[in-house]
């Protein structure tokens, strides 16, 4: 289940509830003061990988301009075998 994060329009406090995506929108409640809860959206940590990313890429320092997808992935293959 997703981490939701809400704060009390009454008191400012964050809150935190872990629920199912369904009751995100319906928190109930603040639990310090009764207030009404407002859902806040913060940042999500995202990682991209694999071949064709801007830091995998970055392995093949001889490459000019746009990567060579063939030479990258030949690459891959070699790392994935033990030969570097």
């Amino acid at each position: 289940m997703p981490l939701y994060e809400y704060l009390c329009t009454a008191c400012g406090n964050p809150q935190e509830r872990v629920v199912p995506h369904e009751q995100a929108d319906e928190p109930g409640p603040c639990p310090d003061c009764e207030g009404e809860l407002k859902r806040r959206f913060s940042r999500v940590g995202v990682r991209l990988e694999g071949w064709g990313f801007s830091r995998n890429d970055a392995m093949i320092p001889e490459r000019p301009g746009r990567p060579d997808y063939r030479t990258v992935r030949e690459r891959a293959e070699r790392i994935s075998e033990g030969e570097g």
